[in-house]
């Protein structure tokens, strides 16, 4: 690609976007600079503190179960007070408990203090992907969520290698520097971002206001539980989760017990972020028009067997290419299901969808690190990176199916909108949700389907 090509493409993935979605990009790259603990909370329990395998998955899963429980609550609290209160709340209380648990030195204490970090810095999740979606055009979407991605992922590959070199010398000075730039999130988000909940989103509000549909419908979490389509990518996004999350939980163990040191593995883990600088943004470009089923399927068997290859890594350099494998799906997966999960979602309840569908990243990474220090402990690093080449061909044959039974039609029809309360045609495997927000698009123009972590 020429440097004309490359300028022009640049010009066209950040031109049309408001002013508010790039101060909520601004706040995610500053937030992502900072973060420690996520990252380096197996290296810091492991090596720096002298517990087992077993014990570091058992506090990272409490970090995780913190984030189920948060997931819930904050997508109410977005729709019912607002995204930028949700925010405030979330990246303060963040800061608070982030420095706090720096400072314990009590097994139990740690791990009560990782349960509320895991409940704090997961709250903010349903809040911002529903502003993007409040601020930024229907057709802009999957660029804006790229571009939210990058943002992401470039100040996790700054951090991860700085964080990495800061590991070796202080552990604390990791934990209050993330409190520190959360903190400097928590005044972005006051200072220059206005409340963009839809008018009358309000609890106290009627007909729509109040969590309804335009056909009266109400929006409860009962109602997003029942939407089987969306319920499906949820289930199928779990199962790619639980893979991605091997990342920050199974490969550092893995790596600690080869002998290799925190930098090494700042330095492989910070390969998957450069790589998304690099490529999330002409990939995106790419595949925004692409089978949507083809998408889904290849992405799974990208992190599965991207994971699975780390069986046969040995130096440093062979752990950075297994990276480079599952990083290619990560890119494909993460913007593109966030833009569907938004057309899923009717606007007076993107809180309570968005809640459900983070939900799914937050119990994997409740489950994944039981699963990484129990097979580790028990059996090897080998037999983990075999389990998720088993999970990634799961994945893909779920994707397959859930895109092969779906109609071409059907993602742009809803009884509920078109006024049909009879049950769905027996041709429809799925039931589907209340009213979409917007009509989605015509079958020529598929929707990207993908599913990571991203991993905020």
């Amino acid at each position: 690609m020429s440097a004309a090509s490359l300028r022009r493409a640049v010009r066209e993935s950040v031109s049309g976007l408001p002013r508010a979605f790039w101060w909520l990009w601004t706040s995610t790259l500053v937030n992502r600079l900072g973060a420690f603990v996520a990252t380096f909370m197996t290296l810091y329990l492991t090596l720096d503190r002298g517990y087992s395998a077993s014990f570091a998955g058992l506090v990272v899963a409490l970090h995780g179960l913190g984030g189920v429980v948060s997931s819930l609550v904050a997508g109410v609290m977005t729709d019912r007070l607002g995204r930028r209160p949700t925010l405030l709340a979330a990246q303060a209380s963040t800061a608070f408990s982030v420095a706090l648990l720096g400072f314990m030195e009590h097994p139990a204490a740690i791990a009560a203090v990782a349960l509320l970090v895991g409940m704090t810095s997961n709250a903010s999740r349903p809040a911002v992907a529903a502003m993007m979606a409040d601020i930024v055009r229907p057709e802009d979407r999957v660029r804006a969520f790229a571009l939210n991605y990058w943002a992401i992922n470039l100040g996790f590959a700054v951090s991860a290698t700085a964080a990495g070199l800061i590991a070796e010398y202080s552990y604390l000075a990791g934990f209050l520097g993330e409190a520190a730039l959360t903190l400097v999130c928590a005044v972005l988000v006051y200072v220059k971002l206005p409340e963009s909940r839809p008018e009358g989103g309000g609890a106290g509000a009627s007909g729509a206001a109040s969590g309804k549909t335009g056909a009266g419908t109400e929006i409860g979490l009962g109602t997003v539980l029942r939407d089987g389509r969306f319920m499906g990518v949820v289930g199928l996004s779990f199962l790619i989760s639980l893979i991605f999350t091997q990342g920050s939980v199974g490969l550092p163990v893995a790596m600690g017990s080869a002998g290799f040191s925190p930098g090494d593995y700042g330095l492989v883990i910070a390969v998957n972020g450069f790589l998304i600088v690099a490529l999330q943004i002409p990939v995106t470009r790419l595949i925004e028009h692409r089978d949507p089923q083809k998408l889904l399927v290849i992405s799974a068997l990208l992190a599965g067997y991207g994971f699975a290859l780390t069986a046969f890594a040995g130096p440093v350099w062979a752990y950075g290419l297994t990276v480079c494998v599952w990083t290619l799906a990560e890119i494909v997966n993460s913007p593109t299901q966030m833009s569907l999960v938004v057309r899923l979602s009717p606007v007076h309840g993107r809180g309570r969808y968005q809640g459900v569908y983070t939900m799914s990243w937050a119990v994997a990474a409740l489950v994944a690190p039981l699963m990484a220090g129990f097979m580790i402990d028990r059996w090897g690093a080998g037999r983990l990176w075999a389990a998720t080449g088993v999970l990634g061909t799961v994945a893909a044959a779920g994707y397959w199916l859930l895109m092969r039974n779906l109609p071409e039609g059907d993602m742009a029809t809803d009884p509920v909108a078109a006024g049909d309360a009879a049950a769905p045609k027996a041709a429809q495997p799925l039931p589907t949700g209340p009213a979409l927000a917007e009509p989605l698009p015509a079958p020529a123009d598929p929707l990207p389907t993908s599913g990571p972590v991203g991993a905020s």
